[in-house]
Order: structure tokens, then C-alpha cells, then sequence
């Protein structure tokens, strides 16, 4: 028998809560640098730690016991710090990636569409778990921002540029996937 302790899906202050709270309190400091300090390793530094909090709390998560708190606050946070780091490189204009503008607002909507549905199951006792594709999707995202903010890559747009178009691809495509499976679950309801 184990020794680890494990959680029921109602715990809410959890190892892997507590990674995702610390992701929702850096992704403000995050995104102040990549408005006022964006090329620069103390931008890397913070992202690296956002994103390893990120890949640790799915790792203690299935360790100690998933919960219901953790399957929202998890998507919240990947959230917070994808659209956030999105639209602060919007704001800080940086070297012609005004090509931010029409990925982020893409992401927005299919985020969005998203929360909606994932509460609208919630409502109906129906868990939405994210598909493998899913989590690969967030990932293409981390590093179309850490092609912006890393010394190497930073000043040389094409790598983001390919990374954001194929983390949008990506993210349309995994919003269809979710969409198309809750049809097939109401036909075959009704």
C-alpha cells in the first residue's frame, strides 16, 4: 500500500492546487515583462517557472488524486498565462509581431467557446476533461511566446510566427474536436 497521500475530487487545497495558484499569481509579473522587458533571461526565467509549474501540477495531480477544483483552475491559469502573454506582446508592439493580434483573438473565441461549454456540462454533472491534443495544444503556445522572449530568437519573428499559426491551427482544431464529440454524445441521448 502507498504512502502518498491522496486527495478526493472535492479537496481543494491540494499540492497541485497550490502550483496552479502559484501560476495564477506569476502570470501577472510574466506579462509585465514582456510588455516593459520582453527580450531578456529574467522573461525566460519567470515563463520557465510558470511553464515547469504547469507540467508538475498535471504530474502531482494524477499522483495524489485529481480534483474538481484543479480541472478548473488548471485551464484558468493555462489560460491567463497564454491570452495574457498573447496580448502583452500586442501592446508591446514588438518588432513587427503585430501578427499577434488575429492568433490571440482566434484563441480568445475558441477559449471562450470553450469555458462556456465545459460550464454548461459542469451544470449537467459532465466533466470535460482535456484531450491529449489539447494539452500538446497549450504547450505549441508556450513556446510560440518563448520564441519572443528568448536573446536567441527574440529578434527573429519567423520562429514565432510559425509556432503561433501552428498553435491556432491547433486550437481550432481541438474546439472542433470537443464540439463534435458533444454532438455524437446528445444523438446518441436523444
Amino acid at each position: 500500500m502507498s504512502n502518498e497521500h491522496t486527495y478526493g475530487p472535492s479537496a481543494l487545497l491540494t499540492p497541485a492546487n497550490l502550483m496552479t495558484a502559484f501560476r495564477l499569481v506569476a502570470a501577472p509579473f510574466f506579462i509585465y515583462l514582456i510588455i516593459f522587458d520582453r527580450i531578456s533571461w529574467w522573461t525566460v526565467a519567470v515563463g520557465l517557472a510558470v511553464g515547469a509549474s504547469d507540467y508538475f501540477d498535471g504530474i502531482v495531480a494524477r499522483r495524489h488524486g485529481t480534483t474538481t477544483s484543479g480541472a478548473f483552475l488548471d485551464p484558468l491559469a493555462d489560460k491567463v498565462v497564454v491570452l495574457g502573454a498573447l496580448y502583452a506582446m500586442i501592446i508591446s508592439r514588438p518588432h513587427g509581431l503585430t501578427f499577434f493580434i488575429v492568433p490571440a483573438i482566434l484563441i480568445t473565441l475558441r477559449e471562450i467557446g470553450m469555458s462556456v461549454y465545459r460550464a454548461r456540462s459542469a451544470k449537467h454533472g459532465v466533466s470535460i476533461p482535456a484531450s491529449r491534443l489539447a494539452k500538446w495544444k497549450t504547450f505549441v503556445q508556450d513556446w510560440a511566446i518563448g520564441f519572443c522572449v528568448l536573446p536567441f530568437t527574440g529578434h527573429h519573428p519567423i520562429f514565432a510566427f510559425v509556432t503561433i499559426w501552428l498553435a491556432v491551427a491547433m486550437t481550432l482544431y481541438t474546439g472542433w474536436q470537443y464540439y463534435h464529440s458533444k454532438s455524437r454524445v446528445v444523438a446518441r441521448a436523444g
